[in-house]
Order: structure tokens, then C-alpha cells, then sequence
């Protein structure tokens, strides 16, 4: 019986845990400073709007971990020792292990800026992040967030649910437009701004000013403006969290390196989640996910291979969903924000403004290659299917309500899509209201 030590108890920690133990009866410890049980990450804004509370984000009852023979330890790790199988944790406590299971996740990003580290500053990542906003948000007049990514709208939208005036700092000339073609993005700059949330767009942190008692009082931007605020949010990006391994043999580039067993340059350390990287990334993938569903799929797999069945680590096609205040978004394959020189794009918006899907495929073939949908829930196994399957941006047109998952009666849009598509490329696209049989008339 192996001892099978695990840093970090995230998705994919707890879920390497959970499948170890389901595989084995090996000895699993799982170390962590952040907090004694696994909890959902992503439910944390929703514990400070008020929507639940911290011990509704934990989906395992306290005694789940004694009666599956998994130890927790609360503690911080400091240093690994590969060459002798064991860590160190910072009060001095040695821990050995046969394989070692590294899931420590990420960091908010820091550039330097002055006042950085002043009271009042923090990301929005962790439990402690959590408790420092409640605090911090206290007698809060306002509040600057900075970054444009997901965890700065969430910020700003938790803030935003207390009363807080919140000023967003974006660098790009639209939000996310690196990652979203600019409909949608313009879709979240309007969301943005009908929330009465002040966004400024191409704009940048030059330096936060501190008051008398070392606590944030302002910014100051490149456009030559102070906006006085009491708390910053630093949401400009996450890194690996991997400082502790940089005098270890374990092989770093932006993150932990690993094969595709996740398997590190040391046979018996794997890493997984936020702080591994691939060599080279799978697919389209980028090398470092840090995405909550490759997170979990990571521990599954690292889990088999510890337990005698090596398994290499296949994500699938790409899909995402996420929360923009009001506006739910889901992706499944690829939509750049930019077309390919391959491939043509087919968009429709809703009146509203509220809703629309962006789909992007093959001008030559028509082969379907990806869609972004705003406002309208679609299912997951449908495109996973089509895509597998190579189906044609017609197929996926006929046959959308398929794998539409609104509430029975909520607004259906298929037809008005498939007019719009019709009219753009010249053809006939018709839909039997009730069969949704298949029709394609070439024009």
C-alpha cells in the first residue's frame, strides 16, 4: 500500500482523492492552507451576494473524509524534496510520500505597481479573499476594480450587489475581446454599462495611493486621472502557484511541466488543474487550463494511472460557460475572435440584445466548428456529438432546437435563425414545427 500525498484540495486535489480511494485502498493525505474541506470556488461570489452561505459551497458533509479513509491536513507546504520523497511545510513538519499529487492551483497576477500591497488591495481567488472583501467593502464609497477577465466582471458584480459604486479599469478597447469576436463583446460592454458599473475602457493602472494608515485612498490611471477609492481589486489575470517548487527538480515553465500522463519530469510527481502545463498544448487547448471541468478531469485521470492504469489526459472538444452580470454564456469548439482564413462566421442577434449565437465553420466544407450562444442554454452532449461527427453548419442550424435546454416556456428563436441564415447565404433551410425533420434545399 502506497502513501499518496496531494497539495492542494481544489477540484482537482479532492477529485484525484475521491478516485484514488474508488480504485484502492491506498493512504491518501491531502494538504491545504486555504481551508479545512473542499468547497466549490466559484460559489464564493454568490456567498458574498447573499445567494447561500460558505458551508452550502461544500457538496461533502465534514465526515465524508474520515468514513473514505482520507486524511486533511491544514497546513502550507514550503518546499519539496524530490530527490528523498518528501515535503516540508512551513511550521517545519516533514511529510513523506510515495507519489506526490502537486494541484496548488493559481495566483492572482501582480505587475509591480506601486501601492500594490497596501490595505484595501486583494484578487479574488481564495476563502481568504473572500473574508478580506467583507471586511474591506466595509463603509466602502467605492470601489476600482482592474483587469478585464472573469473574475474582474465578478468582482465588480459582487460589489455592485451591495450598493458599492465600482469603476472597472480595462486595457483592451472592449471587454474580452481577446478571447470574444466584437459582437459579444459589445454585448458585455453594454451589459456592463446598464448595470451602472463605470467602465473604462483602454485604460490602466499607473499606481494605487495610500492615506496616513498604509490603506488604499485612490488610483491614479495613464490617462492622467486619480479616482479615490477604498478598495482595489487586482483581477488583471491568474498565474500557477508554484513558488515553492523553484528550488526543487521538478521541471517549470509558466507552470508545472507534464505529459500527457501529467506525469512531471520525476517519475513519482504529477501535477494537475491550474498549476500544470503541457508541453505542448493538446489540440487547439492552450498548454495551462485553468478552467473548473479540466480541472476535475485531471484528478480522474492522474487517479487511474496511480492506481495501475495508466490513462492519458484527453479533455475533448473545448466547451465553457460563464456569467456576464445577467448574461449567461456558453461555448462548445471554437470561436475565435478573429476568423481563420478558413473559416466564415454566422451571427444572429436578438432584438433584446440580450441574446445571440455566433457560429463559426468551414467556408469550404461547412463543416461546423464552433458556436458561442448568449441567453439561450444549450446542451452540452448535442455539440459534443456534432462535432465528433464533423456535422455541416446546416445540420446544426435544422436540427438547434435539439439542443436547446431553456425551460419549456421559454421564447424558441430557431426559425427566426434560420431566416436570417437563409437570407445571408441563399438557401432554404425549412423546418417542420413539430418533427424538426430535416429539409435542405440547395437555392
Amino acid at each position: 500500500m502506497k502513501h499518496i500525498l496531494i497539495i492542494g484540495n481544489g477540484v482537482s486535489g479532492i477529485t484525484a482523492a475521491r478516485h484514488i480511494r474508488k480504485l484502492s485502498q491506498h493512504k491518501i493525505t491531502v494538504i491545504s492552507a486555504e481551508s479545512d474541506y473542499f468547497f466549490s470556488r466559484t460559489a464564493l461570489m454568490y456567498v458574498f451576494m447573499g445567494h447561500m452561505k460558505f458551508e452550502n459551497t461544500q457538496p461533502y458533509e465534514n465526515w465524508f473524509w474520515k468514513k473514505n479513509n482520507i486524511d486533511l491536513l491544514n497546513g502550507y507546504v514550503s518546499s519539496v524534496d524530490a530527490a528523498n520523497n518528501k515535503v516540508l511545510l512551513s511550521d517545519g513538519t516533514e511529510i513523506t510520500y510515495d507519489d506526490l499529487i502537486i494541484a496548488t492551483g493559481s495566483k492572482p497576477n501582480k505587475f509591480g505597481w506601486p501601492g500594490q500591497d497596501l490595505k484595501g488591495v486583494q484578487g479574488m481567488y481564495s476563502k481568504q479573499d473572500l473574508e478580506k472583501l467583507e471586511e474591506n467593502s466595509k463603509n466602502c464609497k467605492r470601489a476600482v476594480i482592474v483587469g478585464g477577465g472573469l473574475i474582474g466582471i465578478e468582482m465588480a458584480e459582487m460589489l455592485h450587489s451591495r450598493n458599492i459604486p465600482v469603476t472597472f479599469l480595462v486595457r483592451e478597447s472592449s471587454f474580452w475581446n481577446g478571447v470574444l469576436p466584437g459582437e459579444e463583446s459589445a454585448m458585455i460592454n453594454k451589459e456592463i454599462l446598464e448595470n451602472h458599473i463605470d467602465l473604462r475602457l483602454e485604460t490602466n493602472l499607473v499606481e494605487i495611493l495610500s492615506d496616513e494608515n498604509g490603506h488604499a485612498k485612490a488610483i491614479v490611471t495613464d490617462k492622467g486621472e486619480t479616482i479615490e477609492c477604498s478598495v482595489v481589486g487586482l483581477t488583471a489575470g491568474v498565474s500557477p502557484n508554484i513558488d515553492f517548487l523553484k528550488n526543487s527538480a521538478v521541471e517549470l515553465g509558466r507552470g508545472i511541466l507534464v505529459d500527457r500522463l501529467l506525469q512531471t519530469n520525476i517519475k513519482n510527481i504529477y501535477a494537475i488543474g491550474d498549476c500544470a502545463q503541457q508541453h505542448e498544448g493538446i489540440g487547439q487547448r492552450r498548454p495551462i487550463e485553468a478552467v473548473w471541468y479540466t480541472g476535475r478531469m485531471m484528478g480522474e485521470t492522474v487517479a487511474r494511472t496511480i492506481c495501475g492504469t495508466p490513462q492519458e489526459y484527453n479533455p475533448g472538444h473545448w466547451f465553457n460557460s460563464a456569467k456576464f452580470i445577467d448574461l449567461e454564456y456558453q461555448t462548445y469548439g471554437w470561436v475565435w475572435a478573429q476568423p481563420k482564413e478558413n473559416e466564415n462566421r454566422f451571427y444572429w442577434e436578438h432584438a433584446s440584445g440580450k441574446k445571440c449565437i455566433h457560429i463559426n465553420y468551414d467556408k469550404n466544407t461547412h463543416e461546423f466548428i464552433g458556436i458561442n450562444t448568449f441567453g439561450i442554454r444549450l446542451r452540452h452532449e448535442r455539440f459534443d456529438t456534432w462535432l465528433n461527427n464533423k456535422a455541416t453548419v446546416e445540420e446544426v442550424l435544422l436540427h438547434l432546437k435539439d439542443a436547446n435546454f431553456d425551460p419549456e416556456f421559454f421564447a424558441s428563436h430557431e426559425e427566426e435563425i434560420l431566416e436570417k441564415f437563409n437570407s445571408e447565404n441563399n438557401t432554404q433551410l425549412k423546418v417542420k414545427a413539430k418533427s424538426w425533420k430535416r429539409i435542405f434545399l440547395k437555392a
